[in-house]
């Protein structure tokens, strides 16, 4: 019996390894297997394709997704063409500069140059995103192209643009809860008209005008951020002819027959010009020449070589200063403070040239009296003596 369990086992054994055996033709030779996967059909080589990882087809380039803060934002999943809330209220936007520099006030244009920094404030619910530290994302002038913002003009401006270098001057900062800072240096040449009759004794009052270009104050509600404190300026900013005395905001309403009316923002800047220069170049001048035409009274009647030169060279100096004056100037149609100066001391000088004319025709006439009564002095001597 225990002859006959052993005889099992040892028969059950050999049945379970015979079981396990490798089949044949499993291992192959890697060759072996390059070839045969050259041999296959095209049928089964697309189905291996297709199950195989390692024939897995590339991606297509041509169709770029956008970027990580792109698909934060869902720009694509919305329309920016419009404004935010489109068809509610007006979409607030608050505006504050910063003047960095003012750099030529023109009286023969009329009009002024200013560099500034000018930053909008504004919310858009679309661009709100998820953020766990409730930090704001900043980014460059390439988003700004992508969603909406103020359409910014502005008012009587001859020429302006934005810096570019050495990339474009432009940030645009984006908060959580859909917050939105806009900001980018320009340099604007504006018009400022100019009342020159007190020239040069004058104060000058110009403004820099700030306003929507498409939309009116029922879609676009443009104010000053903070009041006046909205206006920082440059504690360097300094002209040479000018002092800079006040710089304020205000804001008004302007109307246009055709489209309606647009808020529009003014920054208002005071200008006290300087008087030194024009006493030194034109005044003193003008005086001396005046004081030198009067030198002439003291030199003889007879003197013609040395008095005539002296009045001529005194007017034509005065015509020199008189025209280089007005070479600088506009032509306005109105007289000057500094055209009354200079055309009294014009007179003086005109005059004292006369003077010496006269004094030389009436000495002549005296002469000639006094040569016929000797004359007739002398006849009649040379009579009675005969």
């Amino acid at each position: 019996m225990h002859t006959d369990v052993v005889l099992l086992s040892v028969l059950l054994w050999m049945v379970g390894v015979s079981g396990h055996k490798r089949p044949r033709g499993q291992n192959l030779h890697p060759y072996r297997q390059v070839r045969l996967a050259q041999q296959m059909s095209p049928i089964e080589g697309l189905s291996h394709k297709i199950g195989s990882p390692i024939f897995k087809r590339s991606p297509d380039i041509t169709k770029v997704r956008g970027t990580k803060s792109e698909q934060l934002l869902r720009i694509d999943d919305h329309d920016f063409t419009m404004r935010p809330g489109f068809g509610g209220p007006a979409v607030p936007v608050g505006v504050d500069v910063q003047v960095e520099s003012l750099d030529a006030i023109s009286e023969v244009d009329m009009d002024f140059t200013m560099t500034l920094y000018l930053r909008h404030y504004w919310k858009d619910d679309r661009l709100s995103f998820k953020s766990n530290t409730n930090q704001s994302m900043t980014f460059d002038g390439r988003l700004v192209k992508k969603i909406w913002v103020p359409d910014m003009f502005f008012v009587h401006s001859k020429k302006s643009f934005t810096h570019d270098t050495t990339t474009d001057n432009v940030m645009l900062r984006v908060y959580p809860d859909g917050k939105v800072l806009y900001s980018l240096r320009v340099t604007v040449t504006a018009m400022c008209s100019m009342d020159l009759s007190r020239f040069p004794l004058d104060t000058q009052t110009c403004s820099l005008e700030i306003e929507s270009y498409a939309y009116t104050d029922d879609d676009l509600m443009l104010y000053w951020k903070e009041g006046n404190r909205s206006l920082n300026t440059d504690e360097r900013i300094s002209l040479s002819q000018f002092l800079i005395q006040e710089f304020h905001t205000t804001t008004k309403l302007a109307f246009y027959s055709s489209t309606g009316w647009y808020n529009r923002l003014y920054i208002n800047f005071t200008l006290r010009r300087h008087i030194f220069f024009f006493l030194l170049q034109t005044y003193f001048p003008a005086t001396l020449m005046v004081m030198l035409s009067w030198v002439s009274f003291w030199i003889d009647r007879r003197a013609v070589p040395a008095r005539v030169p002296l009045g001529i060279t005194t007017v034509l100096t005065m015509s020199t200063i008189i025209t280089g004056v007005n070479a600088s100037m506009p032509r306005v149609s109105y007289i000057k403070a500094v055209d009354v100066y200079l055309w009294i001391s014009f007179v003086f000088v005109f005059l004292s040239v006369i003077e010496y004319a006269a004094v030389n025709y009436l000495s002549t006439l005296q002469e000639r009296k006094e040569r016929k009564l000797q004359e007739k002095y002398q006849e009649s001597s040379q009579f009675i003596q005969g």
